[in-house]
């Protein structure tokens, strides 16, 4: 592994923080005040990331995305990372789970999306189902050549915004060794199908204007052509294109402690008490010293985690640890850039409150902590038949 960047990667790196800065910085505190993102806003900030060129980096270049490797999107989404979700939503990464789109799905959903003139949003989380994906009980039946849909979905992020919905739903049940199993199929969703609603979802501390929403589905029916990667695969897609997001929510963790660390040490620097720079007291540059070590550690985990996908290694527990490092460290550094700032840290003149806040749910969504130490513990003890 090469720790120096590339001029293409340093090019990456440099041009999505100046979008950041320059484009999505100055619309923050109007986005956490008003709690959504204003529509002509999001368009606009759709229109500039089109223009940049990096709308859709994440997909091949065959169909009209970027092309990035799993490295290079990483470095772009911890950049991305130190801006708001809600704002960051409209530089364009279309789901990747849209890559297993067959015949006129790829017309109808893949292309568009690349394009930007459609956004997806991903639904599988339900009130009684989240972490246990196949306890779902929103489900569908058959019925000639179309299925019928039933059931809630809840905390969908950026939905509201969605022109379809990637859903996952029950579509049967399998007799295994440890009783039945749920087949899960993935079905793609057009905003405005009969029986098929999109709600406000609920009033959450973290991350403000980003949106989560509640689907409902009563007796919505969807044509068998819909279905993405194949009837009762849903579990099997889901773990092939999805897992890679928690790589995402790492690498956007570790930009936002940079972004936190720099007001750190800024104050650190500038802040006097007792006569001194209290970046000058034990007390103040220990914790500094501690903060940068910690993000570099989260930083290189997430770095080298995302290179073995791209070497083909084996990284399901190397993802885990850098989701599971990176989330926590996320909270620390919140946590202790308001101490250095003191009273000052919790008032909203400043971000740190917002970054103190937004921090705590990077430990739930896209799979707990917990989540992740039970992937990361099964990695080790599979092998040794545990």
């Amino acid at each position: 592994m090469d720790f120096n960047l590339s001029s293409e990667q340093q090019m990456i790196v440099d041009t999505v923080r100046s979008f950041v800065e320059k484009e999505l910085y100055p619309h923050e505190a109007e986005v956490e005040r008003k709690g959504f993102v204003p529509p002509e806003l999001g368009q606009e900030i759709k229109a500039k990331c089109l223009e940049l060129g990096f709308f859709a980096a994440n997909m091949p270049e065959d169909i009209g995305g970027g092309g990035l490797n799993h490295l290079d999107f990483t470095l772009l989404e911890r950049e991305l990372g130190r801006a708001s979700m809600a704002l960051g939503v409209f530089f364009g990464r279309p789901s990747g789970i849209l890559l297993a789109c067959e015949g006129d799905q790829r017309e109808h959903y893949l292309f568009p999306a690349v394009r930007g003139e459609k956004f997806d949003a991903l639904a599988m989380s339900e009130p009684a189902a989240g972490s246990d994906v196949r306890g779902m009980k929103c489900s569908a039946r058959q019925s000639g050549d179309d299925w019928i849909i039933n059931g809630t979905k809840h905390f969908i992020s950026h939905a509201d915004i969605a022109d379809f919905i990637i859903v996952f739903v029950a579509t049967g049940e399998d007799q295994t060794p440890r009783g039945k199993k749920k087949k899960i199929t993935c079905f793609l969703v057009d905003r405005g199908t009969p029986g098929f609603e999109i709600k406000d979802g609920y009033s959450s501390v973290s991350h403000r204007g980003y949106q989560n929403c509640i689907l409902t589905f009563d007796d919505c029916r969807i044509p068998a052509s819909q279905i993405l990667g194949g009837l009762h695969r849903g579990f099997e897609i889901a773990n092939e294109w999805l897992y890679g997001t928690r790589l995402t929510v790492a690498a956007s963790c570790v930009g936002r402690a940079r972004r936190v660390f720099d007001y750190a040490l800024e104050y650190a620097a500038e802040r006097e008490q007792f006569g001194e720079k209290i970046g000058r007291f034990q007390g103040v540059s220990f914790k500094l010293a501690d903060m940068i070590t910690q993000i570099d550690a989260a930083d290189w985990l997430t770095l080298s985690a995302a290179w073995r996908l791209d070497a083909s290694l084996p990284a399901n527990r190397e993802i885990a640890s850098a989701k599971l490092n990176a989330t926590e460290m996320l909270a620390r550094i919140t946590d202790e850039a308001i101490q250095i700032f003191g009273g000052m840290g919790l008032m909203n003149d400043l971000p740190l409150e917002r970054f103190w806040r937004d921090a705590r749910v990077e430990r739930i969504w896209d799979g707990t902590s917990e989540i992740q130490r039970h992937i990361i513990s099964r990695e080790l003890l599979r092998p040794l038949g545990c």
